[in-house]
């Protein structure tokens, strides 16, 4: 598929069907394309742990997400918590930052795999959510997550149940400056 046309079909899917299309070998080819992703000094500190047993997604669902994520995740065949290890993306060996980003690096390398992640679920015909709003404290004593890294989102994954319209996109003269 062109990434013109992923790009097109991709949407945030808040109602899955059930389904058994994610499993353990798909994704680990989606986080294989992840990893194509560029990332600071080659770092490569984003971490996924992904949760596909039916009855850790309901601990998962039911701990750490608030009433809507848990209506929006109904039915999702895996939750990936998307992490990074901290304080080394944008920093100096000797743990200096080199900006003043800091471990803004970590995020930033992070959202650049997830969006390759993302696009190739899409590809495979997974549909994918993306939940910021997430009880990090749970999730972390949940899933036994290191301290250094640090919890940015939770994927969803699965199989839509219905298609919502494409959302409205800013055009680029409302966002592109030439200088």
């Amino acid at each position: 598929m062109e990434l013109d046309k992923i790009l097109e079909k991709r949407r945030s899917i808040r109602k899955y069907a059930k389904g058994d299309k994610v499993t353990p070998e798909l994704v680990k080819d989606l986080v294989t394309a992840a990893l194509e992703a560029p990332s600071w000094k080659n770092t490569e500190t984003a971490r996924y742990h992904v949760v596909l047993s039916p009855e850790k997604i309901e601990a998962l669902r039911g701990k750490a997400f608030g009433t809507w994520n848990q209506q929006c995740t109904e039915n999702v065949q895996a939750l990936v918590v998307s992490t990074f290890v901290k304080d080394i993306a944008g920093y100096q060996k000797d743990g200096t930052p080199d900006n003043e980003l800091e471990n803004g690096w970590g995020i930033y390398d992070a959202g650049l795999q997830n969006s390759v992640f993302l696009l190739k679920a899409a590809e495979a015909g997974i549909d994918t959510l993306v939940m910021g709003i997430r009880d990090a404290s749970a999730i972390r004593e949940l899933l036994e997550i290191p301290e250094n890294e640090v919890i940015l989102s939770v994927i969803a994954l699965g199989e839509r149940a219905e298609t919502p319209d494409r959302p409205h996109r800013k055009n680029p003269d409302q966002i592109l400056k030439f200088h």
